[in-house]
């Protein structure tokens, strides 16, 4: 009779498409386990809904396991340096012979994995390190054998990788013997996250991306910039938490794309999906950016203003600008932001408050239900101009026009400023001095033609 193989489930919280699962399963019984680290989490500033919805996944997930009679295990180490003692430990109760897990690209997690490889070798115990959980997880190189540094070439040469490479889903996990009784799992370090949008059961999650698929695809390219419309698929939590895999999304896109009518390799939706690929493999070639480093060097010159009020004003949704106020009491009340918002909200505040964009990327990782740390820093150091593939320095957003571009009627700034309500969709997007105090809601915190000026000029005296 083989030895039981040990799966270790962190960021791919689910039954289908994941390597380690299947692959462990084709050597044998398998036993699967999580380790909770609360106190990493707290301070890599997880948000309470992205752990709440954590916890219900892995509830679901040994729900699920149970009825396919493989055990679950829910361990608790309170660090990532806890973590290697904790799974040699319970290898040797086991009798595990083996260890299978999808590797991580930040730096923390790096190490972690290197240390458990470490002391469960010196134990005789085979660790199966599988590639990254990306679409094309092999090193993307220049012609120089360098890594891309902007997105456009990166994605050409992406695309060709994808079309030769396999990326099938991989199939579920297999009924091992009887059905376990399960109890639900207590996760005392879950919390809040708003259920009604974002229900954490895995087949809840595929039918979500269905439905995404089967009536949003098309207007994807013409809708996604515009907040108001049901347009994007609202995935992410579920990628954040891997939830749901890489391989399944592009199998659904390709289908979907095939019964539409539609060319799959020129999709938009596709183009987000090797962004995500994109910022996660840079974690892997800069490790500067998992240590709150910027990834232009001369960016640390700049002397970030400490506007303690401005930045107050910002986390709580009264700048005076109603397309960065709504966006913010979007974040604040429902733990997600649509992404033309959050380019918004960072250029404002990085660009216009000078305020350093560390901070925010900490505000956001502390509150967003899908706070991934690779897209999220990526796209705070993007809107900043101080990272890879950045907005030119002199690219300064104006909520203003993108407030009227984008939401045009004031649809969305109605549904999350109500104090702006009854405005009419001319003066909504920058309302009069008077009709702002009528309505209790603020001035502007800052001058929009004089804020960005002083940006330009900050950046351009910066020296090579």
């Amino acid at each position: 009779m083989s030895a039981t193989q040990l799966v270790w489930l962190r960021n791919d919280l689910r039954l289908d498409d994941n390597p380690a699962l299947y692959q462990a399963q084709q050597q044998g019984k398998i036993h699967v386990v999580f380790c909770a680290t609360p106190k990493q989490w707290q301070r890599h500033h997880e948000s309470a809904a992205r752990l709440g919805l954590k916890a219900a996944a892995l509830n679901d997930l040994a729900k699920r396991l149970a009825e396919l009679g493989i055990p679950f295990t829910l361990l608790e180490c309170p660090l990532f340096k806890d973590v290697p003692e904790a799974l040699a430990r319970f290898c040797r109760q086991h009798t595990i012979s083996d260890i299978w897990f999808n590797q991580e690209t930040p730096l923390d997690e790096r190490r972690r994995d290197q240390l458990v490889c470490q002391q469960l070798a010196a134990a005789n115990i085979h660790c199966h390190a599988l590639p990254y959980d990306l679409l094309v997880a092999s090193p993307i190189l220049n012609q120089q054998q360098k890594p891309f540094q902007i997105f456009t070439p990166y994605y050409r040469r992406w695309l060709q990788l994808l079309q030769q490479t396999s990326a099938d889903p991989y199939p579920i996990v297999e009924k091992q013997g009887p059905a376990l009784l399960h109890h639900p799992i207590s996760c005392i370090w879950a919390g809040q996250f708003r259920e009604d949008i974002w229900p954490a059961g895995e087949k809840q999650v595929l039918n979500k991306l269905h439905a995404f698929c089967e009536k949003q695809l098309k207007a994807y390219p013409t809708q996604r910039d515009i907040p108001a419309a049901p347009a994007t698929s609202i995935l992410s939590p579920y990628l954040a938490n891997g939830q749901i895999g890489p391989r399944r999304l592009l199998a659904y896109l390709q289908y979907h794309c095939l019964q539409q009518g539609l060319h799959w390799q020129d999709n938009d939706w596709l183009r987000e999906l090797a962004w995500r690929d994109f910022y996660r493999q840079l974690m892997l070639h800069f490790p500067r950016l998992s240590m709150g480093k910027a990834f232009k060097p001369v960016t640390e010159q700049i002397p970030w203003c400490d506007d303690e009020a401005g930045f107050q004003a910002w986390c709580e949704g009264r700048t005076g600008f109603p397309i960065v106020d709504a966006a913010m009491r979007q974040l604040l009340q429902t733990g997600w932001m649509h992404n033309r918002l959050r380019m918004i909200a960072a250029s404002f505040l990085s660009k216009l408050l000078l305020i350093d964009w560390r901070r925010g990327e900490q505000f956001f990782m502390q509150h967003l239900v899908d706070g991934e740390f690779a897209a999220n820093n990526g796209g705070w150091q993007w809107s900043a101009s101080t990272g890879c593939d950045a907005a030119p320095y002199f690219r300064v957003f104006n909520p203003t026009t993108q407030s009227e571009k984008f939401d045009p009627d004031g649809t969305f700034i109605r549904r999350f400023v109500p104090e702006l309500s009854a405005v009419d969709k001319k003066q909504i997007h920058n309302p009069a001095a008077d009709l702002r105090h009528s309505l209790a809601y603020p001035l502007p915190v800052v001058d929009y033609k004089s804020a960005r000026q002083q940006a330009i000029a900050v950046f351009a005296d910066l020296k090579p």
